[in-house]
């Protein structure tokens, strides 16, 4: 059966995702929460859009993904897979839906692909191959997460990069095979040195999708509001390709000041 609708381009399935890194194209990623940003980004050719638990920092005013709940993720995955047709969907498990063990695992994940998830994403190697292997054998398409994992943050000692020293790097070689050996998707490689997610996308079959990990991955993901310049995060690896938070504050500027002077709302603004 054909994947090409009669109303645009083929749907994304993560088959295309594979054959993308066999032919040497890199594809996009971008988180997405709602409805608007995701049709815009659908509308923009985006491959794949990230229901990520960044949710709770990006949205929610929350200071760590840690405070994202289960709850959070059913929400924001439903509003994104009800508004786009073409981009796969994926989904964060939060944190503490599976560290427990596969069981806790397969149970959120399945709740996650009732909201709509088209695949669902947990941070950690060697560790959580389990819980890996219990979804995949549920039919519930996953992909891994190392390098920075933002869940972690604390016992990481915060935001930073990861395999810069030898034992790191080893340790980092290893989880993506263990990974790919439980049978992930794809894996995204977190504040991981260019040069180590070069050779780790190489070792693996399976795509990698980096995130301040160089340009060799198979595919890059930013968090949409940091790559729309509406955050006003500056991280190294962050590129502004707009000024939302500009834009978005000299409307309101402007919308503040004609209704002070009674500019708006004006005759065609208003009924008889």
């Amino acid at each position: 059966m054909s994947t090409q609708s009669s109303n645009g381009p083929a749907k994304i399935r993560l088959r295309h995702l594979q054959q993308a890194k066999a032919d040497g194209r890199p594809f996009s990623m971008l988180t997405a929460y709602d409805q608007f940003a995701a049709r815009a980004f659908e509308a923009a050719g985006v491959e794949t859009l990230l229901v990520g638990d960044s949710v709770g920092t990006t949205v929610l005013g929350h200071s760590s993904t840690t405070a994202t709940t289960h709850q959070d993720m059913l929400t924001f995955t439903g509003a994104v897979a009800r508004s786009v047709t073409r981009p796969l969907v994926v989904a964060d498990l939060a944190f503490g839906t599976y560290e427990a063990g596969p069981a806790d695992a397969l149970r959120h994940g399945v709740e996650l692909v009732r909201a709509g998830a088209e695949a669902v994403k947990l941070e950690g190697g060697a560790e959580v191959a389990p819980q890996v292997r219990a979804l995949v054998q549920a039919g519930i398409p996953v992909l891994g997460h190392l390098g920075f994992t933002p869940q972690s943050v604390n016992s990481l000692s915060g935001h930073r990069v990861q395999g810069r020293d030898e034992e790191g790097a080893r340790r980092l070689h290893a989880d993506a095979l263990a990974l790919q050996e439980a049978g992930v998707s794809a894996i995204v490689l977190e504040l991981v040195p260019a040069a180590l997610a070069a050779e780790v996308t190489a070792a693996v079959a399976v795509p990698t999708i980096g995130i301040g990990a160089g340009p060799q991955c198979d595919g890059q993901v930013l968090v949409w509001q940091d790559m729309a310049g509406l955050s006003g995060f500056q991280g190294k690896f962050v590129k502004a390709f707009a000024d939302l938070r500009g834009e978005l504050q000299r409307a309101a500027a402007q919308y503040r000041a004609e209704v002070g002077e009674r500019a708006y709302p004006g005759p065609e603004h208003s009924f008889e």
